[in-house]
């Protein structure tokens, strides 16, 4: 099942994707729901980032040949860090770069949503907490990103966030393929087999450090192939059994971000 989020006069709503027609959903996906057997073209709603998390938990090097790639080190246990959700846009939306003379990366990733509430849960039980799998483009300013010696203002920008286009249901994600595209051109082909820590034992740690909720995300590292992203550019993470999302680039409004200069 592929679970959509849209906006139809006014009101935001979930829905089942059919094809080229959306199923409203009568209550919440994270609780008792039904799905409704009338159908709404898709091209008559707007698209929104499937969820609007209470919280983003990210790790970072979570792929043995992401890890390669930066020279570093395979780390002995998750890299846990936080980003704000106020940086979450949704497909079509625009990437604003809001340093647009640094060195700003797209990273694809597998996105877990969080479907109840989690805490100290076992690994053996872990995947019982998802709801489902959506994309993410983990949008990173390295040059902030090295200045700072953390990741949450690198990061957390708004518009560093695409989430979508849909949350899927049944998705293997440990078996599973991450793919990003820049103007058409591949830049990142990675099998999510090559995480270190795959997802149910990465629910199983975070949810040992802080309860998860349902609602929440947590973003689970990068394959190999990173690069920058400037204006003009087109970006689509594209995953296997959930779609493709798709951004535009541009450079942000004059005026910058404070402590933003090179």
């Amino acid at each position: 099942m592929k679970y959509m989020r849209y906006r139809l006069d006014g009101r935001v709503a979930y829905g089942v994707l059919d094809g080229e027609a959306v199923h409203p959903v009568e209550g919440s996906i994270f609780g008792p729901h039904e799905v409704s057997p009338q159908t709404i073209p898709l091209a008559g709603v707007e698209l929104l980032a499937p969820v609007a998390p209470g919280k983003m938990i990210a790790i970072g090097l979570n792929y043995k040949q992401h890890a390669a790639e930066v020279g570093k080190p395979l780390p002995e246990e998750p890299l846990l860090f936080l980003v704000s959700p106020t940086a979450v846009i949704g497909p079509g939306e625009t990437i604003e770069l809001q340093t647009p003379a640094h060195r700003i990366e797209h990273e694809g990733e597998l996105a877990v949503v969080i479907g109840k509430r989690a805490y100290r849960v076992d690994e053996a039980e872990a995947l019982d907490y998802v709801c489902g799998y959506t994309c993410c483009n983990d949008v990173s300013d390295r040059v902030l990103q090295r200045r700072d010696g953390q990741f949450a203002r690198a990061k957390s920008y708004p518009t560093y966030k695409p989430l979508g286009p849909v949350i899927a249901t049944g998705l293997q994600p440990d078996r599973t393929r991450v793919r990003v595209r820049v103007g058409g051109e591949l830049r990142q082909d990675g099998a999510t087999s090559d995480m270190i820590c795959g997802v149910a034992g990465l629910i199983a740690f975070v949810s040992r450090v802080m309860p998860l909720e349902p609602g929440d995300v947590l973003l689970t590292g990068t394959p190999s192939g990173v690069a920058p992203l400037v204006a003009g550019d087109t970006v689509e993470v594209e995953i296997d059994g959930i779609g493709v999302l798709a951004n535009p680039v541009a450079a942000a409004a004059a005026g910058g971000v404070p402590g933003g200069a090179a």
